[in-house]
């Protein structure tokens, strides 16, 4: 059956929306029909090489929908229910899984490799980050979806599988952030907002949002912000200044530029705690001297994919959302149909672009 998709070409080529050939759901898959898909900083990140995938290829890794067939096997799922796409399945075997560390299955990528779809013309097509969302319909490992709670619109639903879950997962469980304690967020895109409001809802007491767009304030105090901050180079004195000249109690990056990475552990008292979400280029160095890391205190710490498990987590975003504590709607500056995805990228190649949602 030929659906329309947005195809990564060639590392470094522009999306072409297209036709594709998508199968039947085999042993174990199940066929979705897409009602949104989030587009983020790291589908550019996987256009432009920053993150390795093979190619041509759909992007798009964050989505929800609807599932209109299942595979072989497949018992927990049925046409008709509402899901949202997983991107990063753990094989619950692997060391890291064994652990309880699911976000870091060392097979949770593998799916990328796999032929999934072909063009028109015969093509192999790969599934970017395993769900291949930016496609009105898409084939996925059963393992891939996640049953929609309860409460929870299905478009907004799209923004669970990623942003939400990496910006609450950094405050809740990489930051361990505690009530009264304060937080500055680098970085105010859909990751960034998603942390602004989990530290709201850790009840963090100064809350201060940093980016280098003045118009992203309004936002940001919308999503829980207390105070914002344009970036510059005085940056961390700013802070610090917000904060009686101690810096703030945990910092979360969301940019992955080695500047915001050093300035967010410049802004975090002696003893803070410094959690890296944004996915830097290896050219990206970030530098610090013997003497300061142990004068300091500090953490610094990576987070992948919020340091969740989105089987045990999904549901307690839900419950947020349902309560009211957790918006959805103001992760989202641009509402786009799948046309738009080129347009979205290109904004985001040009410093422009907000979290876009794309709506089938």
């Amino acid at each position: 059956m030929a659906v329309r998709a947005a195809v990564l070409p060639a590392i470094g080529a522009p999306l072409e929306i297209t036709r594709i050939e998508l199968p039947d759901p085999g042993p174990g898959q199940v066929r979705v029909r897409l009602a949104a898909a989030g587009v983020c900083h790291s589908d550019l990140s996987l256009s432009n090489g920053t993150m390795r995938v093979p190619v041509p290829a759909v992007l798009g890794h964050e989505g929800a929908g609807t599932v209109v067939a299942v595979g072989e096997g497949v018992t927990h799922l049925a046409p008709g229910a509402p899901v949202v796409l997983n991107w990063a399945p753990s094989c619950g075997t692997c060391h890291a899984c064994t652990l309880g560390e699911v976000w870091l299955c060392a097979h949770a990528l593998s799916g990328a490799a796999d032929v999934y779809a072909r063009t028109t013309d015969g093509t192999d097509l790969h599934p970017g980050l395993n769900v291949a969302a930016f496609a009105e319909e898409t084939v996925v490992p059963a393992s891939c979806a996640l049953p929609v709670p309860d409460g929870v619109p299905l478009a907004d639903a799209a923004l669970l599988g990623c942003a939400v879950l990496t910006g609450y997962g950094a405050v809740h469980h990489s930051a361990r952030v505690r009530p009264d304690e304060t937080v500055a967020v680098f970085g105010v895109g859909g990751v960034g907002l998603a942390a602004l409001q989990a530290a709201r809802i850790a009840g963090a007491s100064k809350i201060v949002a940093v980016d280098v767009t003045p118009e992203k304030e309004e936002l940001a105090r919308t999503a829980g912000a207390t105070d914002y901050v344009v970036a510059s180079e005085h940056t961390a004195r700013a802070i610090r200044g917000l904060t009686g000249g101690q810096g703030v109690d945990v910092a979360v990056e969301c940019v992955g530029r080695a500047t915001t990475i050093r300035t967010a552990w410049d802004s975090t008292r002696r003893g803070g705690r410094t959690t890296v979400v944004g996915i830097g280029g290896k050219d990206q160095q970030v530098t610090f001297n013997a003497l300061e890391i142990f004068h300091w205190g500090r953490t610094l710490s990576g987070c992948v994919y919020g340091n969740s498990d989105p089987a045990k987590d999904l549901p307690v975003l839900a419950a947020h959302v349902r309560e009211g504590r957790l918006d959805l709607g103001a992760l989202v500056t641009e509402r786009i149909g799948l046309e738009g995805i080129p347009a979205a990228f290109e904004n985001m190649l040009a410093g422009k672009g907000g979290r876009a949602l794309v709506l089938f």
